[in-house]
C-alpha cells in the first residue's frame, strides 16, 4: 500500500513512518513540503502521488495557542483535514485522521465510548471536532481516531518536562482534578498498523488502558526514573492559569478496536518501556 503521512516530522508522524515503513510505500512531508490548508497544493500534490491512504496526524497542537487564534486552528486542524479528505475522495483513497480526546467536555463520569456525544470545552478541541466532522461528510472512506496526553521519543513531552524539572531541582505544582489516557507513540502506530489493514472504517478510541490524573502519571514516572524522594505539591486546575482550559475528565475507552481484536497495554507499561528505551528506568 502506499500511504501518504502528514506531519512526518512531528512525534507521531515519525514513528507512523517508521513503523509503516516496513510493509508499506510511505510518502512522508511536513509542513514545508505540502501546505495542508492549501487546497490547490494538496489536490494537485495528491493526484500527482496517488496514495492508496492518507494518515493526518498534522496539527497546531499548542492548546494555549489556539485558544488565542481559535480562527487559525480551525483552518489548519480543520479546514487542513477537510483538503485531504476532499482530495483523497477524489482519486478513490481512504484518510485516516488523527483526532483528540478534547472533543469531549470532561463532565461524563466515566470513560467516553468512540459515539458518545462530542462537546468541546476550548478551541483546541473545536478544531479537532471540525476536523472530525470534515474528514466524515466528505470521504466515506474514512477512520477517525482519537488518542490523548501522547508521549514520545525524541520529543519534549510530559514526562520529560517533570524529569527535567525534578533534575533541576525546581519545585514541581501538578494538578489532580485533569485526568485522561498517558498514551505511547509507539503503542499508537502499532494500533494504527494494525487497523489499516482491516478496512474498517468509522471512529476509534487509541489509548493506553487505565485513566489517571496529571497527579498520579507525574508521580508514577518520578518514582519509576528513581526520584521517589522529590515531592509533588497537588493542585486543582484553577490554581494552574494558563489561556485554555482542558476537559477535567476526559478518559477514553477503546471500545470499538478492542472489538476487533486491537488492544493497547496498560499506560503503566507503556511508561515502562518508554523510560527503559530511554536509560532512565531505575531497576527495583
Amino acid at each position: 500500500m502506499k500511504i501518504l503521512v502528514t506531519g512526518a516530522n512531528g512525534n507521531l508522524g515519525r514513528e507512523l513512518v517508521s513503523r509503516l515503513g516496513q510493509a508499506h510505500k510511505i510518502i512522508s512531508t511536513d509542513v514545508e513540503t505540502l501546505d495542508i490548508t492549501d487546497f490547490t497544493t494538496v489536490k494537485s500534490f495528491i493526484h500527482d502521488n496517488q496514495p492508496d491512504l492518507i494518515i493526518n496526524p498534522a496539527a497546531w497542537t499548542d492548546v494555549d495557542g489556539c485558544a488565542l487564534n481559535p480562527e487559525k486552528a480551525i483552518v489548519i486542524n480543520g479546514y487542513g483535514a477537510q483538503n485531504l479528505a476532499i482530495a483523497a475522495n477524489e482519486i478513490g483513497a481512504e484518510i485516516l485522521q488523527i483526532s483528540s480526546n478534547e472533543v469531549f467536555d470532561g463532565l461524563s463520569k466515566r470513560p467516553y465510548y468512540e459515539y458518545d456525544q462530542t462537546n468541546p470545552a476550548n478551541p483546541y478541541g473545536y478544531s479537532k471536532w471540525v476536523s472530525e466532522r470534515a474528514v466524515i461528510e466528505t470521504n466515506p472512506h474514512h477512520y477517525i481516531v482519537r488518542t490523548a496526553w501522547l508521549f514520545a521519543h525524541g520529543g519534549r513531552n510530559f514526562i520529560q518536562a517533570i524529569l527535567g524539572a525534578a533534575d533541576a531541582g525546581k519545585k514541581l505544582r501538578v494538578v489532580t482534578d485533569e485526568v485522561a489516557n498517558p498514551t505511547y507513540t509507539n503503542d499508537v502506530a502499532d494500533a494504527i498498523a494494525q487497523l489499516i489493514e482491516t478496512e474498517r472504517y468509522g471512529t476509534y478510541h487509541l489509548v493506553n488502558e487505565g485513566a489517571v490524573s496529571r497527579y498520579a502519571f507525574a508521580r508514577y514516572a518520578l518514582d519509576k526514573a528513581g526520584y521517589t524522594d522529590t515531592p509533588i505539591e497537588p493542585i486543582s486546575s484553577h490554581q494552574w492559569q494558563r489561556p485554555s482550559r482542558p476537559p477535567l475528565y476526559s478518559g477514553l475507552a477503546n471500545i470499538a478496536a478492542k472489538s476487533i481484536g486491537i488492544t493497547l497495554r496498560p499506560w503503566q507499561a507503556a511508561v515502562d518501556t518508554f523510560l527503559a528505551m530511554e536509560n532512565l528506568l531505575i531497576a527495583e
